[in-house]
């Protein structure tokens, strides 16, 4: 189910058009979706297959048969194809070559995924930020700090959306020049919440937002772990910033551990109640998180190992040609090693461009980062 991220898998729209006539099917959840595209191969075989065929699917309840039968839709697709095209929404699918392949290899992916913006090959290279709707100053000013600095490294930051640290997230990735991918309980079409009208903009032109839901779906007390496993499944890792003992972080959290995600926390003032989730992490073992560095120490043996998707072709084939600054940067640091301090002024390049070439040349296998920030080019 793993994809390759640069595959050029096509789809046609038959089949596209096919996998959002399935998702509008009332009683067919994505798990019967997952089970029909196993058992068929393509969502234009479901929706030709006889009742005697979809007897034969292992786990298909009667009631997801009889309404896929019998077309017990939504709405009409046809008129549902129009307004998502009208909308600028675009159909992911399983089959598509832009699904993530990080999100593809957790056990219950979602089918369809709706989008208003882009997804890229670099955004395999993504953590996941979330935390309290309730958050304080404090908590909302390093968020925005944090994910601003990750940004200069070339991460893409994905969150739920939500008001407090959820938003913090967006807007620090925003305020980096980055990436980020919102992740929404409801549909697209949705203003949910209405304060972040303006922010819902300016993700789609620096990233994505994104939806397994259908368009006019309400968001619901239920929609949102299914969100929260979106959310850890597009990460290399979850950062938990403030949270109660009982919060949907600390679920996105837990499904991050079953998906073999790395999972962090920051640390807050003793006895708040915002900071109870993260110091229960950090009892459990989570990474502490005081800066970018932190994480990135523990993401960068993921960006060179297959244990998510191997997402060393990220932003290039391997094996293609070093660009201009790489090639200025890797001179710089010759056949010994280098501090990053001393790097940067060999090259005369600012600290935030150096460190997303750095990175660039790491995912290629050109470079490696030894402890106390010095670079070789010495395998």
């Amino acid at each position: 189910m793993c994809a390759s991220p640069v595959e050029e898998t096509k789809i046609s729209s038959e089949e596209r058009f096919a996998w959002l006539s399935l998702k509008l099917v009332q009683q067919l959840g994505n798990r019967s979706l997952l089970r029909l595209h196993r058992h068929f191969g393509s969502a234009t075989r479901v929706l030709k297959a006889s009742e005697e065929e979809l007897n034969a699917v292992p786990g298909l309840r009667e009631k997801s048969k009889r309404a896929l039968l019998k077309r017990e839709m939504l709405r009409s697709p046809e008129e549902e194809w129009k307004r998502l095209q009208r909308e600028n929404i675009e159909v992911v699918t399983l089959e598509d070559a832009r699904y993530p392949s990080n999100l593809a290899a957790i056990h219950d992916p979602p089918a369809v995924l709706f989008m208003h913006g882009g997804l890229e090959p670099r955004d395999l290279v993504a953590v996941a930020v979330v935390g309290s709707r309730m958050a304080s100053p404090a908590g909302l000013c390093y968020t925005e700090r944090l994910c601003a600095q990750l940004v200069q490294y070339g991460v893409t930051i994905v969150s739920g959306f939500a008001v407090g640290i959820d938003s913090a997230a967006h807007r620090g990735a925003l305020q980096g020049r980055g990436r980020t991918l919102a992740v929404l309980g409801c549909g697209l079409d949705v203003n949910y919440p209405q304060s972040n009208k303006n922010l819902r903009k300016k993700i789609s032109l620096s990233g994505a937002l994104l939806s397994e839901f259908p368009l006019e779906t309400q968001p619901a007390a239920g929609h949102f772990p299914l969100r929260n496993r979106i959310i850890s499944g597009l990460a290399l890792g979850v950062v938990v910033v403030e949270a109660a003992q009982r919060s949907g972080s600390l679920i996105t959290a837990k499904m991050a551990l079953e998906q073999g995600r790395e999972v962090f926390a920051v640390p807050g003032l003793a006895g708040s109640f915002l900071s109870a989730g993260p110091h229960n992490l950090l009892k459990q073992g989570a990474k502490l998180v005081e800066s970018a560095e932190d994480i990135l120490e523990e993401i960068r043996p993921l960006l060179t190992r297959s244990r998510v998707c191997t997402p060393v072709q990220t932003h290039e084939e391997p094996g293609e040609a070093p660009d201009s600054e790489e090639l200025m940067v890797l001179d710089a640091l010759g056949k010994g090693r280098k501090h990053i301090d001393d790097l940067s002024r060999s090259v005369a390049m600012p600290m935030s461009r150096l460190l997303a070439v750095l990175l660039r040349l790491e995912l290629k296998g050109l470079v490696h980062q030894l402890p106390g920030k010095n670079y070789t080019t010495d395998g």
